[in-house]
């Protein structure tokens, strides 16, 4: 049989890794993330679902990543920066050397694909 050079976000059977924002990174609420993650290619390339619930925490971005958002709001600010509402449908590519906060107003789900 044939392997597959195809994957699809389909989670249905697949356990999540559960985790949070580390404490000293919690602005306010209780944040609790799920990630799915689908694909670990080689030369650090990864690619899943990630979902949070409500809260704020401040994030840094050593890593490439490319999201779209499947459901939910969040809000995402650059420091220095004004603040950007994400919504079902939004997409967004956040560069190393990104520094600023995650505020997820409704538990947000996104697929994403990250470039270590």
């Amino acid at each position: 049989m044939a392997v597959a050079n195809f994957i699809t976000f389909n989670i249905d059977g697949i356990e999540p890794e559960f985790g949070a924002p580390k404490p000293e990174r919690i602005i306010f609420g209780n944040p609790q993330f799920r990630t799915w993650n689908l694909e670990e290619a080689e030369g650090g390339l990864y690619s899943g679902i990630w979902e949070a619930t409500s809260g704020k925490w401040r994030i840094v971005y050593e890593e490439w990543e490319y999201f779209s958002l499947l459901s939910g709001h969040s809000i995402v600010t650059e420091d220095g920066g004004e603040p950007v509402h994400l919504k079902a449908g939004d997409r967004m590519i956040l560069r190393p050397g990104f520094k600023g906060t995650w505020e997820v107003v409704e538990t947000t789900r996104k697929d994403y694909v990250i470039k270590i």
